[in-house]
């Protein structure tokens, strides 16, 4: 049986249908771009980097308080055990958690605030943008400072610092175990304000930002108080630490 020409039209469809089908997608790209004028027709997406940082926060900080409610729920557990050798390991932790910094250290401090550079500085820059923001290694400079000064207890944005603290850049932002922080940044340092400031004052990297927040091109905020009194709390987040195993053959 033969097949005559006007017996199939489907291939002639496809042949004149794909070509307008391409035609049509890219009529409504252009429409599209037309109304939007270079911006997001679903206005609903956008917000703000404050908005983002206390999203993430507010995530973060409640993850960080359920994992704290099951360590306190483990550790009335624990000390409902009748057991000699869990109460030997109790006294072993109980020693061990001051200086891990998981408990509160209080006295005299010295607090460094770092803030990015004013709006009206930033707009009339024209050198490197970065020059106008804190980076994660202007704060991990105040930090080690405090350190080498003697600092029984170091905190950045009020979230004491222990060991196995990171302090991350992202974006404009700062990460904090995990947590977003926008500027300003506030570091205190529990401990001798004579000697924290001496180490502050002395430190090469340090010296060079507060050359740079003199300058009123740049501008980046540095400012220095000292406190008779101030607390640093207990750390309270995760005390899992995850390492690198090698693997087998």
């Amino acid at each position: 049986m033969t097949t005559g020409p006007h017996d199939s039209p489907s291939p002639r469809r496809w042949r004149l249908g794909t070509p307008a089908v391409f035609v049509l997608c890219g009529i409504l790209f252009v429409v599209s771009a037309a109304n939007s004028e270079g911006t997001d027709l679903r206005p609903n997406r956008y917000t703000d980097l404050a908005s983002i940082v206390e999203a993430e926060s507010d995530e973060a900080n409640v993850l960080t308080a359920r994992a704290a409610a099951l360590n306190r729920e483990v550790e009335q557990l624990t000390k409902g055990l009748d057991d000699r050798a869990v109460n030997r390991y109790n006294r072993e932790i109980e020693v061990m958690q001051d200086p891990a910094g998981l408990t509160p250290r209080s006295g005299p401090a010295v607090t460094v605030t770092l803030t990015d550079s004013p709006l009206e500085v930033a707009e009339e820059y024209s050198g490197d943008p970065n020059d106008l923001v804190v980076h994660q290694q202007d704060i991990q400079a105040v930090v080690n400072a405090m350190w080498r000064g003697g600092a029984k207890a170091v905190t950045v944005q009020g979230q004491r610092l222990v060991s196995t603290t990171g302090i991350k850049c992202s974006g404009n932002t700062v990460q904090l175990q995990g947590v977003p922080y926008s500027p300003p940044y506030v570091i205190r340092g529990i401990g001798d304000p004579g000697v924290l400031l001496s180490a502050i004052s002395g430190d090469e990297t340090l010296e060079i930002y507060r050359e740079v927040a003199l300058d009123p091109e740049i501008a980046v905020g540095w400012d220095v108080d000292v406190e008779e009194f101030a607390t640093a709390p207990p750390y309270d987040g995760l005390l899992d630490l995850d390492y690198a195993v090698p693997i087998d053959g």
